[in-house]
């Protein structure tokens, strides 16, 4: 392929399409960390576990401060995300290898930072969840 056909508009096109594609999904799967976070920040605020659990205060206070961590990388993340994709729209006029591997570049280092970030959520879920799922009340409380 010559260096003009590796970079005309169409080709350069396509590549910008996956790129928007991918952004879309990272930015579904953005907001369903939000809504999760929302939920298991309510969780925590609720009075559904037992309260004679040791530690339980302390803990509680950790896992609420990781949340609230958690939400302030979730933003950092989304805004690394909507700053690239406008940006986005000056591939087309790439006409190098240069100015193609600098977008590509970009976009490679958003992508392994948000699948970090997931990992790193899905691992403070999936703790959260295990511990709360112990010590949850067992019994309907009496009316």
């Amino acid at each position: 392929m010559t260096a003009q056909k590796e970079f005309s508009k169409a080709v350069q096109s396509v590549k910008m399409s996956a790129m928007y594609r991918e952004y879309k999904l990272w930015k579904s799967h953005l907001q369903l960390v939000h809504d999760e976070l929302t939920f298991i920040e309510h969780l925590l605020n609720s009075y559904v576990f037992e309260p004679n659990t040791p530690n339980l205060f302390e803990r509680l206070q950790d896992y609420q401060a990781r949340i609230k961590k958690t939400k302030v990388n979730r933003e950092v993340v989304c805004g690394k995300i909507i700053e690239h994709e406008k940006k986005i729209g000056g591939m087309i006029e790439c006409a190098d290898a240069y100015c193609d591997s600098f977008y590509k570049q970009k976009h490679e280092t958003l992508k392994a930072e948000t699948v970090s970030f997931m990992e790193d959520f899905k691992n403070l879920k999936s703790e959260i969840f295990e511990y709360a799922g112990g010590i949850l009340k067992k019994r309907k409380p009496s009316s």
